[in-house]
């Protein structure tokens, strides 16, 4: 398991912001290879130069696989299962753009089926260096209790 917090451990409020990482040509062609994506907006400086966006940018989806990864980089979960991700994209993501996470603690829940198990309801925003947002949603991740935790109520 990982270092960081058991679910009794955590409350709803707790927000956090991960470290940091920059967007480079190497993110966007290994996202592309393993997603299969070669579309002309993230691969053709010419052709994204006629663009709305004037430029290439990142696959959407490559700023959520990012998300999970910089959240888990916190360091602030101790191991967790994804359940889901309610997800928007609100604005482009550059190759150079530096992004962070800020996520807080939405709800908390004890589920009926797993008691050794809660699950917790993330809202994130994926920020970029000007501290814009630029996609934002919920996750949903069930975390470990401690093992020596009582069995609570479930709902």
């Amino acid at each position: 398991m990982l270092p960081g917090k058991f679910y009794e451990e955590i409350q709803i409020g707790d927000e956090r912001l991960t470290p940091r990482v920059t967007v480079t040509e190497g993110h966007v062609l290994a996202y592309a290879g393993v997603a299969g994506d070669f579309s002309p907006i993230h691969m053709d400086e010419i052709y994204a130069q006629s663009t709305v966006f004037g430029s290439r940018i990142a696959h959407g989806l490559m700023g959520l696989s990012l998300t999970d990864g910089m959240k888990v980089q916190s360091g602030f979960f101790h191991d967790g299962i994804a359940l889901g991700w309610t997800w928007n994209f609100k604005r482009p993501i550059r190759i150079g753009d530096t992004l962070q996470v800020k996520f807080r603690i939405a709800d908390m829940r004890i589920p009926r089926s797993r008691s050794d198990m809660g699950i917790l309801t993330i809202a994130i925003e994926l920020l970029n260096q000007h501290g814009e947002v630029v996609q934002e949603g919920e996750h949903r991740l069930m975390v470990p209790r401690k093992p020596d935790a009582a069995p609570a109520e479930a709902i």
